[in-house]
């Protein structure tokens, strides 16, 4: 047996009747669902430029480095040894490995070089994979993928940033961004006085001799080693959006003071910060006093990743459950051979194909978006608030029932289980929790009719396939007829059905029936608030088939 290997045998007990160590894995060759919707939603060259990936964020090598960047949290450097302030993070290497496992192969920048011919689809997919290899890091890679539309208010920021922005590199280095090979981008938007309410933001900007000066508080700022970070500030015309580099253009460290990180929940590889602007160098982005609509380009962007980010998870955490109850025993058989834990992976696996069909079907939304169809402009204002609302709410619930496929196993840090369920809420607050996104559902029905019409004529396509689905998009249709009060009451609800229409729909008419009518039965008609209640003449050898294949 090799040195590396477990020993099999203790001093008191032979172990056995445990999986063996996972090795290493394929996630795009094992993840039948995504490979289907990638055939489906996206031009070959992505399934292909994502093969390397597949099996590099699958191997041993990268699970450990996620397991290490969780263990070794960012560590805030505030002085150097002289006492000159830094502001600075530091980063286990794991992390910086992990950077590079990205961005070295331009995942964060595929959008933008391909986009309208399949460059959002490849980088979901890419998001979706990178979130099983560790969540936490990606939150940069959103970013500076995000910030790029923003930067187009402006061509001459556009053209100064971008180069650095779509540079296949990992640069961590604390430098001016033109003595750099590849550049990040953060966002700091919220203030601790009103949260999503940005509009009650404090922070001011004044125009001087040698451009516009910030003074105020940031409550989160996200990835704070960021090389420029896009914020909200006030001004005489209103609140208006401005690019905040690390260095001003005397290469001099900008004046963004670190007060502290954050001590999260979860997304513990990942550094979280509060901010203070005292006197910062700042370039404003797009029209004066309309910040939040120059910065809502960036969040559209960031809001489709935040709902890719829970299905990847819930990915990872069914394939850990799968391979767990494969070779374990109990009460005299094999777990996978026991009718009650095959209902409740089958069910679980049925939540993950619904997932990946609603990502990868926005995600060719904001390509169509790009060659300027109607039709997918429409559908990728509404998707990104519907799936991003809906994947979060299910993966709390999902990843705990997943700990209890392992038992005290999945409870124990050893396994990723338990950093993934950390990790579950950071999605559904990151952008706009809930409530917002509901809300936020309803100004687009309000200010986009055609995004309801493009919606309709989705689900339009599969009316007749499934009792159950032309069921809910009778009472959908009924719900939308409500008073506005009503609607805004019911608005979670609304979402929720919205999401989960397009989600039968979707697998009506591109999985195999056994799957698309399975899902609409239990999530549409005979629905359960837990996982694991499946119709009882549902065909889960069906299912479970898909899951190892």
């Amino acid at each position: 047996m090799p040195d590396h290997a477990p020993r099999s045998r203790l001093a008191s007990h032979e172990v056995h009747n445990q999986p063996p160590p996972g090795g290493d894995q394929d996630l795009l060759t094992q993840d039948r669902p995504l490979r289907d919707a990638l055939a489906r939603e996206a031009p070959p060259w992505v399934m292909e430029r994502l093969a390397p990936l597949g099996r590099e964020a699958g191997s041993e090598a990268v699970r450990r480095l996620g397991d290490a960047a969780n263990r070794h949290p960012p560590e805030l450097r505030l002085f150097d040894r002289h006492g000159r302030r830094l502001d600075e993070v530091e980063y286990h290497p794991a992390y910086h490995e992990l950077m590079h496992l990205a961005m070295d192969h331009g995942w964060h920048a595929v959008a933008w070089q391909e986009e309208g011919r399949g460059g959002h689809q490849a980088h979901v997919a890419a998001l979706y994979l990178l979130t099983q290899a560790e969540p936490g890091f990606c939150c940069p890679i959103t970013m500076t993928h995000a910030a790029f539309p923003a930067l187009r208010h402006s061509a001459d920021l556009h053209a100064r940033w971008s180069p650095g922005l779509l540079s296949w590199d990992h640069d961590p280095r604390a430098l001016p961004a033109e003595r750099k090979t590849a550049l990040t981008f953060g966002m700091a938007m919220t203030e601790k006085q009103g949260g999503s309410d940005v509009r009650r933001n404090t922070t001011h900007a004044i125009k001087t001799v040698d451009g516009w000066r910030l003074n105020g508080h940031k409550w989160f700022c996200s990835a704070p080693m960021s090389d420029a970070f896009l914020t909200l500030a006030q001004t005489d015309d209103g609140l208006s959006c401005f690019l905040v580099p690390r260095f001003t253009p005397d290469n001099e460290r900008n004046a963004i003071e670190i007060q502290r990180l954050k001590d999260k929940c979860g997304n513990r590889a990942n550094a979280s910060a509060e901010i203070e602007y005292r006197d910062a160098w700042a370039e404003p982005l797009g029209e004066p006093g309309r910040g939040i609509a120059t910065i809502l380009s960036m969040v559209q962007q960031t809001r489709l990743d935040a709902a890719t980010a829970p299905v990847g998870m819930m990915r990872q955490a069914l394939s850990e459950a799968w391979q767990h109850v494969q070779t374990r025993q109990a009460f005299g058989r094999c777990l996978a051979e026991q009718p009650l834990m095959r209902t409740l992976l089958a069910d679980m696996a049925l939540e993950v194909e619904a997932g990946v069909a609603l990502c990868l079907r926005s995600a060719r939304a904001f390509d169509g978006a790009a060659r300027h169809d109607a039709h997918e402009t429409a559908l990728a204002r509404l998707l990104p608030a519907l799936a991003k609302y809906w994947h979060n709410k299910r993966a709390p619930g999902f990843l705990a029932e997943a700990m209890e496929c392992l038992g005290g196993i999945g409870y124990v840090e050893e396994s990723p289980l338990a950093r993934l369920y950390r990790e579950a809420p950071v999605n559904s607050i990151w952008e706009g929790s809930g409530n917002v996104i509901c809300l936020d559902v309803l100004r687009v029905l309000q200010r986009h009719p055609e995004a309801l019409v493009a919606l309709r004529q989705e689900l339009e396509q599969a009316r007749g396939a499934s009792a159950a689905l032309d069921t809910a998009m009778q009472s959908l249709a009924q719900w939308l007829e409500a008073p506005a009060e009503t609607l805004e009451r019911q608005a979670r609800r609304l979402t929720q059905c919205m999401a989960q229409c397009l989600q039968g729909a979707l697998l009506m008419q591109h999985a195999p029936a056994e799957v698309g009518e399975t899902f609409c039965r239990s999530r549409l008609l005979e629905a359960s608030p837990v996982f694991g209640s499946l119709p009882p003449d549902a065909q889960e050898d069906a299912l479970l088939t898909r899951l190892q294949d």
